[in-house]
């Protein structure tokens, strides 16, 4: 039986409770493959699993839910993939922190030569629900302006840039002037240090006071009330994580009728889940890549052993870019 070197959590806890181990792993079953795996991309449900804010499924067990690698061994009644092929993965089931791995055929999709290891680990997760944003939760037109917090971040680039692309407007928010720069590198047409400044104060002058349409953000809480202030009617405040002080309760009475605002709490994993076509909706996704409109940052690349320091930066807002693990 292969082996495989898994980073996994014996307890619930802080960076510390990541450990590496070694695990056997059997041949694979029917509609799956064996894939060793060439990077493993970071992102923050990953510290909720963790923490057992999210609990996976047991314990001791691995966390992570994206990566890329290539096929090595297929199952019984693989026909779509052949050892050789290189692939990418994004979802469930939780376990990516890994150097090999078994998944299900139907889970993978097939990644463009162009296109590298570590830039699709970054990509697939954070990639998608872009995808999601842009092509299934509100299409964004030329003429638009929208409003991405955490604009430096991984996830902030790639909406920054894709919205771009389409010939809307984007104003962002960073935590510093070095992150401003790099959202303004990015596409962002302005930038609003949010630990000095008051964001929606301006997004007022920003726009003449007319707002935005739509509102990006992960942090929940009070910056996404917040966020409602900044929005035109009919516009729309969509939430990507609680970060911060967890989901707001909304009230209804804020929203309208007379703003005619909505708020979006769209899931990437549902949308992974009911796309007709996983590998239809990637491709789109990657052509992006591919055609240079949009671009994967990796800010931060360490070994899969040091999955606790990547965790430690994550947490303590210090990174930009997307974060990579390679084993």
């Amino acid at each position: 039986m292969p082996i495989a070197r898994e980073v996994r959590i014996r307890a619930y806890g802080g960076p510390d409770a990541l450990a590496v181990e070694e695990v056997e792993l059997p041949a694979p079953g029917p509609g799956q493959v064996l894939l060793t795996q060439h990077a493993v991309g970071i992102n923050f449900i990953d510290v909720y699993h963790r923490k057992g804010v999210f609990p996976i499924p047991h314990l001791p067990g691995a966390i992570g839910v994206e990566a890329a690698g290539v096929v090595e061994v297929v199952g019984e009644g693989v026909t779509r993939l052949k050892p050789g092929d290189r692939v990418a993965y994004a979802g469930p089931p939780i376990g990516s922190y890994v150097s090999a791995r078994l998944m299900a055929e139907k889970s993978l999709v097939k990644i463009p030569d162009a296109v590298g290891f570590e830039e699709a680990a970054a990509l697939m997760l954070q990639g998608m629900t872009t995808h999601m944003l842009l092509t299934r939760v509100r299409p964004v037109a030329a003429g638009d302006t929208v409003l991405v917090h955490a604009a430096a971040g991984g996830l902030g680039l790639l909406i920054t840039q894709w919205v771009r692309a389409l010939g809307a407007r984007v104003i962002g928010t960073v935590g510093s002037e070095a992150k401003g720069e790099l959202a303004l590198r990015a596409g962002c047409s302005d930038v609003i240090l949010y630990r000095e400044q008051d964001f929606v104060a301006e997004i007022k002058l920003l726009t003449d006071g007319a707002g935005v349409e739509v509102v990006y953000e992960g942090l929940g809480g009070s910056i996404l009330e917040r966020s409602l202030d900044c929005l035109k009617a009919f516009g729309l405040a969509v939430n990507l994580g609680q970060i911060g002080d967890g989901l707001a309760k909304v009230d209804l009475a804020r929203l309208g009728p007379q703003r005619s605002l909505s708020v979006a709490v769209p899931g990437v994993f549902a949308h992974l889940r009911t796309l007709p076509d996983l590998q239809a909706g990637a491709d789109e996704m990657f052509a992006m890549i591919t055609s240079g409109k949009v671009k994967a940052t990796v800010g931060l690349r360490l070994p899969l052993q040091d999955a606790g320091e990547a965790h430690r930066q994550l947490e303590a807002g210090v990174t930009s870019g997307s974060l990579v693990l390679v084993p």
